[in-house]
């Protein structure tokens, strides 16, 4: 099994990129979906390092390269694109991070029209002080291990588009 895995992801502008990561899965086998058999395919090693997020560190080479940087929304699926709305686009106009606004208020544990909510607010507020005060939030939310799947997921099931209503309470008031 290769120790990498490269997977075609959406950065700054819309741009596609090649986003390098641990492997933490195994591959499908003949018949199976991909998608509806991640947290089945999940290894034992992958699954610590999930859990302790030691899988994203090959991103590191990425914000390197100038692909991503350390604080953003994270870098999603090129199949995604379509199904944005025009405010969730606004996602794209910074630099994807390895963590994120999403990432210390949830995880996977939240919905996607909330990640996407919170996506659009970190563009609208983002500032040196808020990306510090993501990095320290990320050490603790890597601690505790929290939101790291969705229930019955490897991570989040699939996006298939937005619905009204999406939850509002974990955007800051200031």
């Amino acid at each position: 099994m290769p120790l990498l895995f490269p997977q075609l992801r959406i950065g700054l502008n819309g741009a596609p990129f090649v986003l390098y990561k641990f492997k933490t899965m195994r591959d499908a086998r003949p018949g199976e979906d991909p998608l509806a058999t991640d947290a089945l395919r999940i290894t034992r090693l992958g699954r610590c390092l999930r859990a302790t997020s030691l899988d994203e560190l090959p991103s590191l080479w990425n914000v390197l390269r100038g692909d991503m940087a350390l604080v953003g929304p994270r870098p999603l699926l090129p199949e995604y694109l379509p199904l944005y709305t025009p405010e969730q686009m606004r996602r794209h106009s910074v630099k994807p991070g390895i963590t994120g606004w999403v990432q210390v208020n949830g995880r996977n544990a939240i919905s996607w029209e909330e990640k996407f909510r919170l996506d659009v607010w970190y563009v609208d507020n983002r500032s040196l002080w808020l990306d510090l005060r993501i990095l320290c939030m990320t050490v603790w939310q890597v601690l505790a291990r929290r939101g790291v799947s969705a229930a019955g997921h490897a991570t989040m099931p699939a996006f298939t588009g937005s619905v009204a209503g999406a939850d509002r309470s974990r955007l800051p008031t200031s």
